[in-house]
């Protein structure tokens, strides 16, 4: 046999790493992440900004680093393809729209979700086509989209960030709706109905070394920049309802008495597991995550922040993200800081300040989560009046620019940017992105 390519070798060494793993002991509004307990859906510690008043483009300034992000939510099509159905050409077409929007803006970074519900956007020897391609699971678009995305995107100067979902199965809880072959009615014990969803359970190591797999294929397949999970890991608590894991905390508990630690370090072991996979897979691939932007509030525990939001990742999520961070098992972290600059319960700059506590001499590089689909969205559905003045966000980022442990931001979504309905976001290209910025690398 010939030298391997880079391709053949990485996927050779995904096949031996993953073998050796098994044997290891929202709808669209719902996509939206959550802020202030709603339920819609770094700098100094890692390299952030270089320059003096890079930050806001002003004249004289020295080239900047940092990060200037949007998310592409593909799920129940949110932000791309704009429909299911639409002809390879046409759903190629709407994606360059949006990479070249994104070089408008001056911003650096494409987050694209390219496995929403356990279903994939390139062609996955371990998942079905995605149904929000063709509208049907399982059925060939016709094209490779994450492979085009990622050419697309560094023809043009951008990172693409493989944005993936590790447990969510599907927006409903029939699993008679999925492809035949898929894993979830192959192993219908790996999955759990909860509010209205199917998730895998994160509480078995089979399911654990599965996504694995599925996500490390496309990191072996394809030169993404980074890995990127967003806030889903165990799902959101609904009143009175149960996440049905009594089997697999029984059979998997070990030396664990609690449920909720068991739990937590059932998603410690995914973090570090994906760490350690992508690195082996193609090293020099960062991976980040994006929470929701309250770890615990400090009524909770004395080390949180000083806030009363409705969820806890710790808690509630079983996710303790600020561990994740001081333990530096991610490149980076980009929590979602939903709320507006003085909102009761969750203000923007006392979590801006938590945060960049949490970031500083870490390693690990925070950004911000902005919720641009906020701006011009208050009224009729209860969202605080500051959503309504264009100048918000913008003033979100003046903020940050004097905390030097923040590298950069991150805004929801991209159909957002399109839209920008009170202009929110060509506020922020005028007051902070004059000058193009380079990507964190």
């Amino acid at each position: 046999m010939g030298p391997l390519s880079r391709r053949d070798f990485a996927l050779a060494t995904l096949s031996a790493l993953t073998t050796a793993g098994c044997g290891a002991a929202a709808t669209g509004t719902a996509e939206i992440k959550r802020g202030g307990g709603e339920r819609s859906d770094g700098g100094r510690s890692g390299g952030g900004r270089s320059g003096t008043k890079g930050a806001t483009g002003a004249p004289g300034a020295r080239a900047v680093t940092e990060m200037r992000g949007v998310w592409m939510a593909t799920v129940e099509n949110r932000d791309w393809p704009s429909r299911t159905g639409l002809s390879a050409a046409e759903q190629e077409k709407e994606l360059i729209a949006h990479l070249d929007r994104a070089v408008r803006d001056r911003l650096n970074t494409v987050i694209l979700q390219v496995r929403p519900t356990a279903d994939a956007l390139w062609p996955s020897p371990y998942e079905p086509w995605s149904q929000f391609l063709t509208g049907t699971q399982g059925r060939d678009p016709g094209w490779d989209p994450l492979g085009t995305a990622v050419r697309e995107a560094h023809a043009r100067g951008l990172q693409l960030h493989a944005w993936f979902n590790p447990y969510r199965i599907a927006n409903h809880t029939d699993p008679g709706l999925l492809t035949p072959a898929h894993p979830a009615r192959v192993h219908p014990d790996w999955a759990v109905p909860y509010g209205g969803k199917l998730y895998y359970n994160p509480g078995l190591p089979a399911v654990r070394a599965f996504v694995q797999r599925a996500m490390l294929d496309a990191v072996a397949r394809y030169p993404v920049d980074a890995v990127h999970f967003d806030d889903y890991f165990y799902p959101y608590p609904e009143d009175g309802a149960a996440f049905a894991d009594d089997e697999a905390y029984e059979r998997y508990r070990g030396a664990f008495t609690s449920r909720a630690d068991w739990r937590r370090d059932n998603i410690d072991r995914l973090v570090r597991e994906m760490a350690a996979g992508i690195k082996r897979v193609r090293p020099g691939t960062r991976f980040g995550i994006s929470p929701f932007g309250v770890w615990r509030n400090a009524s909770t525990d004395p080390r949180g922040s000083d806030t009363d939001a409705g969820a806890q990742t710790y808690d509630d999520l079983y996710a303790d993200t600020r561990t994740w961070v001081r333990e530096n098992w991610i490149d980076y972290i980009a929590p979602q800081l939903y709320w507006e600059i003085g909102a009761s319960g969750a203000d923007y700059g006392t979590l801006l300040d938590w945060w960049a506590g949490v970031a500083e001499g870490s390693g690990t590089r925070l950004y911000i989560g902005e919720a641009l689909y906020r701006a011009g969205a208050a009224g009729a559905d209860g969202r605080p009046e500051a959503w309504q003045d264009p100048a918000e966000l913008s003033r979100h980022l003046t903020l940050a620019a004097r905390r030097p442990q923040v590298g950069g931001h991150i805004f929801f979504a991209a159909g957002d940017v399109a839209n920008d309905p009170i202009g929110a976001m060509r506020r922020v290209v005028a007051d902070h992105y004059t000058r193009p910025a380079s990507p964190p690398r």
